[in-house]
């Protein structure tokens, strides 16, 4: 998984509450598990004028001049700023794999759906929680000025706008120094490797015809 420390980049706005993970990425793009590839059909239905299909190349594909994503101030961004309750509805991982393919490192917003704030720290991607207000002061900002970035510090717990103001935010230690290492939960599995094949070795010994061992009948 990729570690995230510190992170300054270009700001795009979701202003709207309530935002679900159908939204982030549509249902028919869930047979893949491949993690990647899902960039190109991020917010598919409100990015595109017609019906984005599974493994259907999205050059050609009539885009809503409307749409933030698809304007050019917005082009390269890597920090989405969001509304209370983002990602709610269901639990797809997909969704944080679709934003993070697409090439956004954190989420700012008043407040998170539950699975979908614990599936970010598990894919690399974070999560900051403002108060309303400080979201109020982030968008309108953004909206007046074109190219308009925040540093985002994971180590500091803090979003620094270009004006000098700074926002601490609050993020639980155990998935903060996760996230600071890189470490998702097969990373942290891995890490107690040695341990976990000496308890099989001794399992082995006095159960073997779990592992199939026995000989003869």
């Amino acid at each position: 998984m990729k570690s995230f420390t510190a992170h300054k980049g270009l700001v795009a706005p979701m202003d709207r509450a309530n935002v679900d993970t159908d939204m982030i990425i549509p249902k028919q793009f869930l047979k893949s598990i491949k993690r990647t590839g899902f960039g190109k059909n991020l917010f598919d239905e409100s990015r595109y004028l017609d019906e984005g299909l599974p493994d259907q190349s999205c050059e050609g594909r009539s885009l809503n001049p409307d749409f933030p994503l698809n304007l050019a101030r917005y082009q390269g961004a890597s920090v989405l700023l969001a509304r209370e309750n983002f990602g709610c509805g269901s639990s797809r991982e997909h969704a944080p794999w679709a934003l993070d393919d697409y090439g956004f490192r954190s989420v700012i917003a008043a407040s998170f759906a539950d699975i979908f704030y614990n599936n970010c720290f598990k894919n690399g991607l974070l999560p900051v929680v403002l108060e309303p207000a400080r979201m109020d002061q982030l968008f309108k900002e953004m909206y007046a000025t074109q190219g308009y970035e925040l540093a985002v510090d994971l180590h500091d717990q803090s979003v620094t706008t270009p004006g000098g103001d700074v926002f601490s935010f609050e993020v639980d230690e155990f998935r903060r120094q996760c996230l600071l290492e890189g470490l998702d939960d097969i990373d942290l599995t891995l890490q107690h490797a040695d341990e976990i094949r000496a308890f099989e070795e001794q399992y082995k010994s006095h159960a073997p015809w779990v592992f199939g061992t026995i000989k003869g009948g």
